[in-house]
């Protein structure tokens, strides 16, 4: 056991009898949309990897512990605090562990945590990547390496459509990550179900998901495996509205000087805006979405 480590009973209680386990990021509640609906959906998500038959653990960092599984006051917690909480990636966490920090995961550093507790499966909303111009600032989001080096599935709806997605899929590619489709064989795009990319492979049931991954595990190959997952047709929004609102907050977040960390959480804000809200509604929903086929996944494990 990681001396740095808190695994709620639940949660392992779960992992010790072999019950199927599903992380879940806390980047999405402190940063990813404004109280109380950024706590009523993280419980929601709770709620749904239950109804799905798998144990849910949230994974932050409170008060310089690495927790997978949260309280419910723990997520109201990390929830009223919003920005004041550290948006924590693999270089943050010495700091944040030693100074008693609070920190909201990313991507990458609920893989992290995930894969220190033996949680295999891990639902989020969109994963990072490529930013667009990266030629230039080698803006390149450390979830892609993570996914490189950490044994944790991670289901999502594509990469966040703010990014460069052809060259996202080219890294993921050079690191030999498989990135697999559910049902398509063509990369969601967040927002939309179409890209115009194609992914490496199409699987249609979370049974052969869960085989190919036990394989990879079995032949002890290195990183993890990134499974997208459309939004759902209801809730998928125009392609043109959501290309438009994108491009106004990319040469927004230029003229402003938005670099490093800061830029997501930015450029979804204003997207939000741009849309009336309609982004954010989609968000919700492609995440209800992921944490259904994840709990699925993790049951097939």
């Amino acid at each position: 056991m990681n001396a740095y480590l808190d695994i709620s009973t639940e949660v392992l209680e779960a992992l010790q009898a072999g019950k199927p386990v599903v992380a879940l990021e806390s980047t999405i509640i402190s940063h990813g949309m404004p109280y109380p609906q950024n706590v009523e959906t993280a419980l929601n998500v709770e709620r749904i990897i239950r109804e799905n038959g798998a144990v849910p653990a949230t994974i932050a960092i409170i008060k310089g512990r690495l927790k997978a599984g949260l309280t419910p006051d723990e997520i109201e917690y990390l929830g009223k605090k919003g920005y004041d909480v550290a948006k924590a990636s693999r270089r943050d966490l010495p700091v944040l562990i030693a100074r008693g920090d609070d920190g909201a995961t990313t991507v990458a550093t609920t893989m992290i945590i995930a894969a220190m507790a033996g949680i295999r499966v891990f639902a989020t909303g969109g994963i990072g990547g490529v930013h667009r111009g990266a030629e230039v600032t080698m803006d390149i989001s450390a979830d892609l390496e993570e996914l490189a080096m950490t044994p944790v599935l991670v289901v999502c709806a594509g990469a966040k459509s703010i990014l460069d997605l052809g060259l996202t899929l080219e890294y993921l590619e050079t690191k030999g990550v498989p990135v697999i489709g559910y049902q398509t064989e063509e990369l969601p795009a967040f927002y939309t179900r179409k890209s115009g990319f194609n992914v490496d492979y199409r699987l249609d049931t979370p049974e052969e998901i869960a085989a190919a991954f036990r394989a990879k595990l079995g032949m002890d190959l290195k990183g993890g495996m990134l499974v997208t997952n459309p939004i759902p047709e209801a809730y998928s929004m125009d392609p043109e509205v959501i290309s438009k609102a994108i491009d106004d907050a990319v040469a927004e977040a230029n003229r402003k000087g938005i670099r490093g960390k800061q830029t997501t959480p930015f450029l979804l804000a204003k997207i939000k805006d741009i849309t009336g809200g309609d982004s954010l509604a989609s968000n919700i929903q492609l995440v209800y979405n992921n944490a259904r086929l994840a709990a699925q996944i993790a049951k097939g494990l």
